[in-house]
């Protein structure tokens, strides 16, 4: 995911459009999702398993999500 708009309300009333991009647009697509009771996992292709967090635990490596070429 490259780029994602969120339309919503402020606190105010006034509706506005935010913009995410790259790793902040997965996040907010992911709490999106939630709120609609959807999981990350069902949007993964066939045969794709998600990467258990003891993987990257003591790993010195950072969270890092991948960029498609497109």
């Amino acid at each position: 995911m490259r780029g994602l708009e969120v339309e919503h309300t402020m606190p105010n009333g006034q509706q506005m459009i935010t913009c995410f991009v790259d790793g902040q647009a997965r996040l907010v697509a992911h709490e999106v999702d939630r709120l609609y009771g959807r999981l990350y996992t069902s949007r993964m292709r066939p045969g794709v398993h998600p990467i258990p967090v003891e993987e990257y635990r003591e790993s010195g490596q950072p969270w890092t999500t991948r960029r498609s070429s497109g």
